[in-house]
């Protein structure tokens, strides 16, 4: 596995925006830029980092981890729901169909935690109980386990700027955003989606807290599972041996997601606004370390990636092959 010495030398060549005018226009989100051609659209998981709405910074491999991770996800979840994927050509680029993007995103949750505007602890230590239209009881802890998982859906924020924004299934309705019939497909599709993630995770020292789902039409009008799956940025994913203890010692959990920088951003008085704080070498090293963890053990894999080339000249030598 790629040692933490290793990372922080790749710090410079962490990859924050792919260009290749001859794709055409370059379009961009949080993390991912693509270009489309025809019914193509040919994504690229940059090194980009996104928390509280805003990109914070780059860090190194984490883009191959996300692509490669959704890749295993997809193809382990087809018996479930049809994916948008056709295939990946190089570490950080996926090739996927175009599909009619729907205006929500629907994250399930089987432990209450979170430190985010729309995370549930968030929402539930300020003192609310009613939750997304569900109803919370007195007395649990923050990272407490529920009893049953919930489906706690936002809208689908847009572009670098957007914002997501709580939503319940009966506003969805209706408001229109999606059919009534779809919605309830969803819910069942995530649920099992949910099932499947847990026990893979399990077998790979993980329990998947939460996790977010997107979901498109096909052309011919089919739900299908698009952008990213059960990854360390759409989830939230901890330590499983450690969990009990620390739980029970009011302790945090050992986070193997997204959670480890927003957290360190907490500490240092930044939660979405005023000027964003520098991350440490460190901290970047240990948050890349995390994430190619993930891809070991929930695959069984290693995480191969040629070291030989920078990682931009790949992508770009890779690029030119689709024209």
């Amino acid at each position: 596995m790629i040692d933490k010495k290793t990372i922080i030398k790749n710090i410079p060549n962490a990859i924050n925006s792919i260009s290749f005018p001859k794709l055409g226009k370059r379009n961009s989100g949080k993390v991912r830029d693509w270009f489309v051609r025809d019914n193509l659209r040919i994504l690229i998981a940059t090194d980009r980092i996104s928390a509280f709405d805003k990109v914070l910074g780059t860090i190194p491999f984490r883009g191959a981890v996300l692509n490669k991770l959704s890749c295993y996800w997809f193809e382990k979840t087809r018996d479930i729901v049809s994916n948008h994927m056709i295939g990946i050509i190089d570490p950080n680029i996926m090739l996927v169909s175009e599909c009619q993007a729907l205006p929500l995103e629907v994250v399930v949750r089987g432990y209450i935690t979170g430190v985010t505007d729309t995370s549930l602890w968030r929402k539930y230590s300020e003192g609310q109980r009613i939750i997304y239209g569900i109803k919370f009881p007195d007395g649990l802890k923050k990272n407490q386990k529920l009893k049953t998982p919930v489906i706690t859906p936002t809208t689908r924020a847009t572009g670098p700027g957007g914002h997501d924004e709580p939503i319940t299934a009966q506003e969805i309705i209706r408001q229109k955003l999606v059919p009534a019939k779809i919605y309830k497909q969803i819910e069942r599709v995530a649920l099992k989606l949910f099932e499947r993630g847990t026990k893979i995770c399990q077998k790979g020292g993980f329990i998947l807290a939460d996790t977010k789902y997107e979901f498109g039409l096909d052309r011919n009008g089919r739900l299908v599972l698009i952008d990213e799956v059960h990854t360390p940025d759409s989830s939230r994913l901890w330590r499983k041996i450690t969990y009990i203890d620390r739980f029970k010692k009011g302790e945090e959990v050992e986070n193997y997601d997204k959670e480890v920088m927003r957290i360190w951003f907490k500490e240092h008085g930044y939660s979405g606004k005023g000027k964003i704080p520098q991350m440490p070498k460190e901290l970047i090293a240990e948050i890349a370390s995390r994430y190619i963890e993930v891809y070991v053990k929930i695959t069984g894999e290693k995480f191969e990636i040629d070291l030989t080339i920078p990682p931009k000249q790949r992508i770009l030598e890779n690029l030119s092959k689709l024209i």
